[in-house]
């Protein structure tokens, strides 16, 4: 247990540190990943005006089907994908990455590359 402990703690520095020097606007928002044991959940945040823009995971009912029977890798580049589809939409085609304190590989570039493959700029 004392390990995980240590895990999180270590994460939450890093966190802490990339968010010091990050910011997203209303022109440039924050592109934010958490990922949970088995989902993966993006986020576009204006941290300016302190509010959310749009939210895409693997629990979003319009990807259900879409996700069914997929590893988490493959899952994350499809909800990077939808991310960015939503993003465009709103008329937002740059953002600014923040991987939240975890290493980039897996999961986290999966979901970073489906992002650009969608058409987001970062």
């Amino acid at each position: 247990m004392k390990k995980n402990k240590q895990k999180a703690e270590r994460r939450n520095k890093i966190r802490r540190r990339i968010r010091s020097t990050i910011q997203g606007t209303s022109d440039r928002p924050r592109l934010s990943i958490f990922k949970s044991s088995k989902h993966i959940y993006l986020q576009l945040i204006n941290d300016r005006e302190n509010v959310t823009i749009t939210t895409v995971s693997t629990k979003t009912p319009d990807l259900q089907k879409e996700l069914k029977d997929k590893k988490p890798v493959e899952a994350a580049a499809v909800v990077g994908e939808a991310l960015a589809k939503q993003a465009s939409d709103q008329g937002i085609n740059k953002v600014v990455f923040d991987r939240s304190g975890y290493k980039y590989h897996g999961i986290v570039k999966a979901a970073a590359d489906g992002a650009r493959e969608g058409g987001l700029d970062f």
